[in-house]
């Protein structure tokens, strides 16, 4: 199973804004909705990906858990919907749902909104402070398909953990590895592989 990790963007970069539509609902979510949280998880996920099967549970419990000691997450499918029809708009509602999703889980059909955050992988996780500055990207633990380490977030949990608690997140952060991002024909970025 072909592995792609993240770029690990320079930490402290501000939040690039987004606007995207949420299919399991119909509204219409923006970077500003979140404003006020002490910390936001921003990650780019998909339907059909095995890494993300692999942790979604384990994720949707997290997310819940830190979200009521104020996380505040959202999660991106840009998959190319017309290639990978299990991440359509209507897939990603159904999901959404059946998961118990407690974020919203929003589409990025143009891919605009991966390339500004310079997502490369599912799953790949962006953690902001109160100022929107980013603290942590990288995994969400060491589990992977088939690796037998168990699914705890625990690498994404002490990097919430320290930002709620005011505290700096650790520089030793560790890529997430996972499916790459299934760009539209003509539309792949420029920045995989740095």
């Amino acid at each position: 199973m072909a592995q792609t990790p993240s770029t690990m963007r320079t930490l402290g970069t501000a939040a690039p804004n987004f606007n995207l539509p949420e299919p399991a609902t119909g509204k219409t979510v923006a970077l500003a909705d979140f404003q006020g949280s002490p910390a936001l998880l921003v990650m780019f996920i998909s339907n059909h990906c095995p890494f993300v099967k692999h942790i979604r549970s384990e994720l949707a419990h997290f997310t819940a858990d830190c979200g009521g000691r104020g996380l505040a997450s959202v999660a991106i499918c840009a998959n190319d919907a017309a290639n990978y029809p299990d991440d359509s708009p209507a897939r990603i509602a159904e999901d959404a749902k059946a998961l118990g999703f407690s974020f919203p889980y929003l589409y990025d059909e143009s891919q605009a909104v991966a390339k500004a955050y310079r997502a490369a992988c599912t799953p790949d996780f962006f953690l902001f402070d109160a100022n929107r500055k980013l603290v942590y990207r990288g995994q969400f633990d060491g589990s992977r398909p088939g690796n037998s380490i168990p699914v705890t977030g625990a690498d994404l949990r002490a990097a919430v953990e320290a930002v709620l608690a005011g505290q700096p997140v650790t520089a030793n952060q560790k890529p997430s590895l996972g499916c790459n991002i299934k760009w539209i024909a003509g539309n792949e970025p420029d920045y995989y592989g740095g």
